[in-house]
């Protein structure tokens, strides 16, 4: 097991999910509306308690999921700011349908004042499915 850093990015902790722990009710919810659960894959969440943040930053980081209500604080920066409240999810994308990188999608996470805002990121799979989503 990989031990754990100190950085001024990011002060949130974070897990790899295994198979089992995938399985989580959010993400069936998630995938039955969408279908995404064929070309997706939730293998990381990220736990904020109180004054963790992540700094503005690019990445794959495309569902985020209010596991737990803060009471203040802890929404997303840049341009759109949503107030983190258990059971809420919101979902973007950091690139598009051509696989390229989107700028407008540098996005952060506020210190949570109180409480605690859990994220889980969805990885797409970055080849042609093989098989006619329906």
């Amino acid at each position: 097991m990989r031990q754990g850093f100190k950085s001024d990015v990011r002060t949130s902790s974070g897990m790899f999910l295994n198979y089992e722990q995938r399985k989580h009710l959010l993400v069936q919810i998630f995938c039955v509306f969408s279908s995404l659960h064929k070309i997706y894959k939730f293998e990381k969440k990220h736990r904020y308690e109180k004054d963790e943040y992540y700094k503005p930053h690019f990445d794959y980081f495309s569902d985020t999921a209010g596991n737990g209500s803060c009471s203040c604080g802890g929404q997303f920066v840049k341009g759109l700011s949503v107030k983190p409240v258990k059971g809420d999810a919101v979902l973007f994308w950091s690139m598009g349908l051509d696989g390229k990188s989107d700028p407008k999608s540098l996005h952060g996470g506020c210190g949570v004042l109180n409480g605690e805002k859990c994220a889980t990121k969805a990885a797409p799979h970055c080849m042609k499915p093989t098989k006619k989503i329906k």
